[in-house]
């Protein structure tokens, strides 16, 4: 049920009705540019502009709802009536309270306006119906006024401000786009034969340039062809030249990379034959050989003395195992004298 009620309401509407809040967002843009809001309310706040279609969909409601009421409380102050611009942290209950309270005010204001001057309307009828009363029957008395006419361009230049009627313009009516059309198209036509001339004579004054610099041009190469060719032939001598040193160049720089190697070798072996030099003038090296020996000697002399100790040692394990065996051998032997004694 809740479904036909919905495509009800959209058949009643028609299909276009979805897209409606789109083209009320555009027309509320294009009127707050014609108000010029980009320079009294967008720069001097450094808010971001509106896009076309800003409020039509729901991107960021906390910054929607601050631009809102910021759009809203710069519109009152356009108006006359001073408010004060919100924050982005005040109450969004309140901030709302505030405007509409603001809009009604300016809208019983507007009403007060029209009762008033529907009232100069009729005390402007009352007055004329009491003068026609009072006027009198006799004709010469009818055709003489006695309204002053100062008085009356008065009334008449406060009045006439209120009751003229203005027929508002719909921007969505395409006949309005086909007349502005039409009145573009005759401005570009107009414009377009002025600058076409404008755009002819200066053709021609560029092609009569043209043809100037081009025997200009011809002249000068008629008048230079000699030094042109004498350049020619100098640049071509300057490239040979400038090969033949890149090759000498080349040269030179491998000969200069085998010579520092030379002189590396040759710096070794002075100090290979400088230290050679010193050590067979120095007498350090026979010191410590003769040092070397006497330590040699000594370490000799206390392996001697380990090896005897070693030896002795030996000899006495060797003795103590003997006599160990012939007393073995002795105890063995007493028996068997003893059992065949017996």
């Amino acid at each position: 049920m809740a479904d036909d009620g919905r495509r009800g309401d959209e058949g009643e509407r028609g299909p276009g009705a979805v897209y409606q809040m789109f083209v009320t967002m555009e027309d509320l843009l294009d009127k707050l540019k014609l108000l010029n809001y980009e320079e009294n309310l967008i720069r001097r706040n450094n808010m971001k502009a509106l896009s076309r279609h800003y409020f039509a969909l729901p991107t960021n409601p906390g910054e929607q709802f601050y631009m809102f009421t910021s759009v809203a409380a710069w519109l009152l102050n356009q108006t006359g009536h001073f408010f004060e611009q919100p924050q982005e942290y005040d109450d969004p209950n309140a901030t709302i309270s505030n405007i509409l309270t603001e809009f009604r005010a300016l809208e019983e204001a507007d009403d007060f306006e029209e009762g008033e001057s529907f009232l100069d309307l009729e005390i402007l009828k009352a007055q004329g119906q009491k003068m026609e009363g009072s006027e009198s029957t006799k004709p010469e008395e009818i055709l003489e006024s006695t309204t002053d006419a100062a008085e009356w361009n008065l009334e008449v230049e406060r009045v006439l401000p209120q009751l003229k009627v203005t027929i508002r313009t719909d921007n969505k009516d395409w006949r309005i786009h086909v007349d502005q059309m039409h009145q573009h198209k005759e401005g570009i036509e107009a414009s377009l034969k002025e600058t076409k001339s404008y755009l002819d004579r200066l053709q021609d004054e560029i092609s009569r340039t043209l043809e100037k610099v081009s025997s200009r041009e011809k002249y000068v190469n008629n008048q230079l062809e000699n030094l042109i060719q004498e350049f020619r032939a100098a640049q071509t001598q300057l490239n040979e030249a400038k090969d033949r040193y890149q090759q000498g160049s080349g040269g030179v720089t491998e000969r200069t990379r085998l010579l520092s190697e030379i002189s590396e070798e040759l710096e070794k072996v002075k100090q290979d034959m400088e230290e050679k030099g010193s050590s067979m003038t120095d007498g350090a090296p026979l010191v410590k050989i003769k040092q070397a020996l006497t330590k040699l000697k000594q370490e000799i002399t206390q392996m001697d003395i380990r090896i005897g100790v070693v030896e002795h040692t030996l000899l006495q394990a060797k003795l103590k195992e003997k006599s160990n065996m012939t007393r073995d051998m002795h105890a063995t032997n007493i028996p068997e004298t003893t059992i065949g004694g017996y």
